[in-house]
């Protein structure tokens, strides 16, 4: 399907009824479901640990939502079928993008994001949880990756500094990861130590706000997508490029935060303007610089849409330049949006839709602007997350409630994605990091 253009205005409303209080909302069907199983990873994104060494064999990281078991030892843990099993582990095919099982790192904490460092030396996970001890806080791990076979050796573990951490990134200097406290709605930066382990946090920051409505602002008609204006929820944070800023989206305040950050001491102090103002409603929930610095798109969770900005990396500000749906034209109903990523290139962007199970296609144009090339099916239900490899050339979607992850070729000149016939069985697959190994 083909669409003409966006819509006029950057926030104009295309639409939307009043949602039902009495659904689930996405974050309460996600805990309920996990507890009913077990009662019965900007520019770091796109290669992250990988950039470094490209001749050795090469390894993909799954993370995953695991049982609720709290904050237990990863070695031991007895997980039920069907349910994330922590980190599993995989050899990659340069050429084909095929995926190898090597193992799996079991934990109970849903290590459901994950960050690599350049040097390919240690991997990050964000647990999922929300106790550490008898503190309301969820847990950051450090593990070890050994450079000849891949696998991988907890270094330890220390407070995310909230509730529910859903992302981690590393700055660009490697001293120091920033966790999104999902649950929480808070953001925090914790030390990277010399050794790869991590300190807790120097940092960390509550969201404030007015909550945003219900009612997302560019929900398709007919939406019931009700996701997380119950309160303040930090839902990604990463540097910019240069690494002088940092920005996190609270999906429940409908903003994207503008920070101004100290590599020395590691924290950080609000930009000015502080903060820059989604649709009512949309939920932005991920986002994206361009290769080129000068364009950040964020995806907004509710409203189904993509937003670009143009970034000014000298004073950190963000204006909105464009407003376009991730949905083929007509499209009625419920839709959650997920993943973005712009190509290596930086001429196509791809944007997740959960229920629709779609990743849109966009063309990135010469001032940034995007063109809806159409859309394919992710060949499973419910794609929380994808990835690319470190040489742009497949795409791997993690399936969340089909329990896989589909394996896609990119077509570099074209943008368009091609099923390679690759399923690979992840239970509760949520996110993909890629590292090269010594030869």
């Amino acid at each position: 399907m083909m669409r003409e253009s966006a819509v006029a205005s950057p926030f104009a409303s295309i639409g939307a009824l009043d949602v039902s209080a009495q659904l689930f909302s996405r974050r309460s069907w996600l805990v309920h479901s996990t507890c009913m199983a077990a009662t019965a990873v900007g520019t770091g994104r796109r290669a992250a640990g990988a950039k470094a060494r490209h001749g050795g064999p090469l390894m993909a990281y799954v993370g995953t939502f695991s049982s609720p078991l709290g904050d237990v030892p990863p070695t031991q843990v007895d997980l039920p079928p069907g349910n994330g099993r922590g980190i599993h582990l995989f050899r990659i095919d340069r050429d084909s993008g095929r995926m190898t099982a090597a193992g799996e790192f079991r934990s109970g904490t849903s290590p459901s994001c994950l960050a690599a460092d350049r040097s390919g030396r240690f991997l990050y996970s964000a647990n999922e949880t929300d106790r550490w001890g008898k503190e309301p806080s969820g847990t950051v791990s450090a593990l070890a990756i050994d450079r000849k076979t891949g696998q991988l050796k907890l270094l330890n573990r220390v407070p995310s500094g909230g509730a529910g951490p859903t992302y981690v990134s590393l700055h660009p200097s490697g001293r120091f990861l920033f966790v999104a406290n999902y649950f929480g709605g808070s953001i925090a930066c914790l030390p990277v130590l010399p050794n790869g382990r991590l300190g807790h946090p120097v940092d960390v920051r509550e969201d404030h706000g007015t909550i945003g409505p219900r009612k997302a602002a560019h929900a398709p008609p007919g939406s019931f997508a009700i996701s997380g204006h119950d309160g303040t929820h930090a839902h990604m944070i990463e540097s910019d490029p240069s690494g002088r800023f940092v920005l996190h989206a609270d999906l429940g305040l409908d903003c994207i935060f503008i920070w101004k950050f100290d590599v020395e001491s590691g924290k950080l102090s609000p930009n000015s303007p502080h903060a820059v103002a989604l649709p009512p409603g949309d939920g932005p929930r991920h986002f994206d610089f361009h290769p080129n610095g000068k364009w950040l798109y964020s995806i907004q969770e509710e409203g189904s849409t993509v937003v670009q900005f143009e970034y000014d990396a000298d004073r950190g500000r963000l204006e909105a330049r464009q407003t376009i749906s991730t949905l083929p034209k007509g499209f009625a109903g419920s839709n959650f949006c997920s993943e973005i990523l712009v190509s290596h290139d930086g001429r196509f962007l791809y944007a997740g839709n959960r229920l629709h199970d779609s990743i849109a296609i966009f063309a990135i144009g010469k001032e940034g602007s995007l063109s809806y090339l159409g859309e394919v099916w992710t060949q499973g239900n419910y794609p929380r997350s994808f990835s690319f490899d470190p040489s742009g050339r497949f795409l791997y979607c993690c399936n969340q409630r089909s329990d896989n992850v589909a394996v896609f070729h990119v077509d570099r000149q074209s943008g368009q994605l091609r099923f390679t016939g690759q399923f690979v069985p992840v239970g509760n697959p949520s996110h993909v990091v890629f590292v090269a190994l010594d030869g």
